[in-house]
């Protein structure tokens, strides 16, 4: 009997532990309703400070020229050697002198297949004269463009070369490059529309049949020395969402001395093509303040040279917008 009873005490033992370990089981949670994490690289500044001098060494990048083409086809090995696809989107730009220049949208697709995309973008080309400079004989002359052209483009392919090495899977990332933004002619009889040639004529033709994207984020002179990165009023109208996710992620990362909470003014940049043509929300991170002395001092002069150019802002602009790609890409931004 007692042999009966221990049999019996076994088995009921054997059952109770098993079902404890089912239970335990049961609330172990699935590698996949584990929370998503996400390693954020570091931005290196000076990487993007040699992508800005190396864009210089060719000269100025006006549409049509020489150096601009050579700038071109580095742009898109330098694209293509960090993996994306590239696409280069020829048009030709009707100049407010009447001239048409052959001109190039830089389209660099990375992770191509997969739906959920969102825009980078920058203007590469540098403007065709000097208007601001105090040398009056040298009004005429094309502008360097470091900061005004070069920087955004130096943070982004820096970004290019992050997302190579730390490859995010469920997130298509396009770095979209326009020409022919900074050709326009100055003044308020002047159409708008005689600026930011590039960014209208891609939002008319985009590189893909149906293509969408979540949103986009524009960067236009991001490199200069104590700059004031307001809230553009057009960003705030079409991605005004967008726009305060950013500043607050600013904020937090320690640079909301640089990203200001103050208006910045209504800009028309190429942001503004994009939300109302192409109808995908972008924000301008742009270097404005509209209560103080507008544009910084180097603005379309030939003071636009590798000497306007801060380490620390490229830091700043680059560490926050590669934050949101990462965030974004386990749905956390």
């Amino acid at each position: 009997m007692k042999q009966y009873r221990l049999i019996f005490s076994t088995i009921i033992l054997g059952l109770i532990l098993s079902f404890l370990a089912c239970e335990s089981d049961t609330k172990k949670p699935s590698p996949s309703s584990q929370p998503k994490t996400v390693k954020i690289p570091a931005f290196a500044a000076d990487s993007a400070y040699a992508f800005i001098e190396k864009q210089l060494a060719f000269g100025p990048r006006v549409p049509g020229t020489e150096e601009h083409k050579a700038c071109k086809d580095w742009l898109v090995s330098t694209l293509s050697g960090y993996g994306a696809d590239v696409i280069e989107q020829e048009f030709i730009a009707n100049i407010y002198t009447g001239d048409r220049w052959q001109s190039y949208n830089i389209i660099g697709q990375i992770n191509p297949k997969v739906q959920k995309r969102i825009i980078l973008a920058a203007h590469w080309d540098t403007r065709m004269i000097a208007e601001e400079d105090k040398d009056a004989k040298r009004k005429d002359e094309p502008i360097l463009g470091a900061d005004d052209g070069g920087s955004g483009v130096g943070v982004l392919l820096e970004i290019a070369r992050l997302l190579h090495e730390n490859p995010i899977n469920d997130l298509g990332v396009d770095i979209i490059l326009f020409d022919a933004e900074d050709q326009g002619k100055r003044g308020p009889e002047e159409p708008s529309t005689n600026w930011c040639l590039g960014s209208q004529h891609w939002s008319k033709n985009k590189h893909k049949n149906g293509y969408r994207a979540q949103y986009g984020i524009l960067l236009d002179m991001v490199g200069g020395k104590n700059p004031k990165f307001g809230k553009e009023q057009f960003s705030k109208a079409y991605a005004g969402v967008l726009q305060e996710k950013i500043w607050t992620m600013a904020a937090a990362m320690g640079y909301s001395n640089m990203f200001s909470n103050e208006n910045s003014g209504a800009i028309t940049d190429d942001h503004y093509f994009v939300n109302t043509i192409a109808g995908i929300p972008m924000i301008d991170i742009i270097n404005h303040d509209v209560n103080g002395t507008g544009f910084a001092s180097h603005w379309h002069t030939h003071g636009d040279d590798m000497s306007a150019i801060d380490k620390r802002t490229l830091k700043s602009v680059g560490q926050v917008v590669t934050a949101a790609i990462y965030k974004e890409s386990i749905n956390k931004f």
